[in-house]
């Protein structure tokens, strides 16, 4: 690592005004997190549009990639339907509906992007136990890769959320283990699937199931201990406000890290749920009011508070936990309002509001604003592309202010990314101790205002209150 000084001038304004006593934050060469395997999103290939009466436009495809070309997304998550897809009713058959999957998996094969792809359940809940249902899943998978090369599929998921009352297996760990111990003798089956690994145990932080005889950190344990197949732990989190920005969420993901030991863990889905904790009610009212007598969703499954500025700077708090934490990467949910309805049902009238957009907003729900990018779209972004797959997160030596968090990596090429995001209106200013001899950066900043982003020249740089920056590479 180069010698540390202090670029002249530099600092970070997390305010507006009347800044208290500078903090000044030192990059040191510990490193804390050895390998990053980057940040992504759910990208599912819209099974229901169909159901719904759209289509996904080449128009729209092409502005999904432009978008997402922005984002450089280091991994997606994408989860199928199979009734919508590969299963008829009555059989199995690979090409059925099978464009959206393939234009979507074209994609990250092109750009480089590594897929975990799975199930969210089987055809008809009774056949989660059959022979018939494996065989088609893992001959399906091997189409995929085999058949149309997308070798970018790294690793499978063969339940979604096996541990909640709403899944075909209503937590029984011990059926879910015998699952993942036939997909596996299947999957070796087809050479071509020989570099997948299982993921899971794809369970729900601080969920519990009654029917279950474990709750999530149970699950997890459970896991590592009795279920080899496993080649990447995988879990699922919805905290709210209160629990993420008081520090309470980085301390159980550390709890959940050193449950795999030097195992890799995921968050295959992240979002926020502001009704989830009784703090955050304010949040919660806004919410329901948003819901009653909104013409496409009931609000059964819904984040109506996406549209929201503050939400841009939530997430990145919470993707600052993750990376510090131990964690080896969060995939958003979701990309796309346009994926799903309420239990996938093919009907529009109770649609999942949790995107970054509705790329269908205005063919199937006559509304053309909904296509417009949310503003944490931005945020994320710019915590997807500045640190890629193989940064090594590093320890930042100096106290933070309350509500201000950061988190600092290097990156494969030897530069490095350094992250603030301060979520209170109290001004503050962070003075960054970097490697000298440093050039090309940029600095990225978003506040209510927008997004802009310059080239750092060795003056002092101001964001407004409630904003978020990041230090990068040009």
């Amino acid at each position: 690592m180069k010698k540390l000084g202090i670029i002249p001038l530099l600092s970070l304004l997390l305010a507006a005004a009347g800044c208290s006593c500078p903090v000044t934050l030192r990059l040191t060469g510990e490193v804390i997190n050895p390998y990053y395997m980057g940040n992504g999103v759910e990208w599912d290939p819209y099974d229901e549009a169909l159901s719904w009466g759209g289509e996904v436009s080449e128009a729209d495809w092409n502005t999904l990639f432009w978008r997402l070309d922005f984002m450089r997304p280091q991994y997606v998550r994408c989860m199928i339907n199979s009734p919508f897809t590969y299963f008829d009713g009555t059989g199995f058959d690979d090409e059925r509906n099978a464009a959206y999957i393939r234009k979507l998996l074209e994609y990250c094969q092109s750009r480089g992007v590594m897929v975990v792809y799975g199930e969210y359940n089987p055809p008809t809940w009774d056949m989660k136990g059959s022979a018939e249902w494996v065989e088609a899943s893992v001959r399906h998978l091997n189409w995929l890769v085999s058949k149309n090369g997308f070798t970018c599929i790294r690793h499978f998921v063969i339940f979604n959320e096996p541990d909640g009352d709403w899944a075909s297996t209503n937590g029984d760990f011990a059926f879910w283990k015998q699952m993942v111990h036939l997909f596996r003798a299947e999957m070796d089956k087809y050479p071509a699937l020989s570099n997948i690994s299982i993921a899971g145990p794809d369970a729900v932080i601080d969920y519990s199931n009654r029917a279950s005889a474990y709750d999530a950190l149970g699950w997890l344990n459970a896991t590592v201990r009795e279920v080899p197949e496993i080649g990447i732990y995988d879990m699922h989190a919805y905290p709210g406000q209160r629990y993420v920005r008081s520090g309470e969420f980085f301390k159980t993901l550390r709890t959940y890290k050193e449950a795999v030991g030097d195992m890799p863990i995921i968050l295959g889905e992240v979002g926020f749920k502001y009704f989830a904790d009784e703090a955050d009610a304010a949040l919660a009212q806004v919410y329901w009011a948003r819901v009653k007598g909104h013409p496409y969703t009931k609000g059964s499954d819904c984040n109506m508070l996406v549209y929201d500025y503050f939400y841009a700077l939530d997430v990145t708090k919470l993707l600052m936990d993750v990376m510090n934490s131990g964690f080896s990467g969060a995939a958003a949910w979701m990309l796309d309002d346009a994926m799903h309805s309420n239990g996938d049902s093919g009907k529009p009238e109770d649609l999942k509001i949790w995107g970054m957009w509705n790329i269908l907003g205005k063919e199937v729900f006559g509304n053309d604003r909904e296509e417009e990018i949310r503003s944490w779209y931005y945020t994320w972004s710019l915590m997807c592309r500045h640190f890629p797959a193989g940064s090594k997160i590093m320890r930042l030596e100096g106290e933070l202010p309350e509500n201000v968090d950061a988190v600092a990596a290097i990156l494969p090429d030897g530069s490095y990314s350094i992250a603030a995001v301060n979520y209170s209106d109290k001004d503050q200013i962070i003075r960054l101790e970097l490697p000298t001899g440093t050039s090309g950066y940029m600095l990225s900043c978003y506040d209510a205002g927008g997004f802009r982003s310059h080239k750092i020249i060795g003056t002092t740089y101001e964001l407004s209150a409630q904003s978020f920056a990041i230090f990068a590479k040009e």
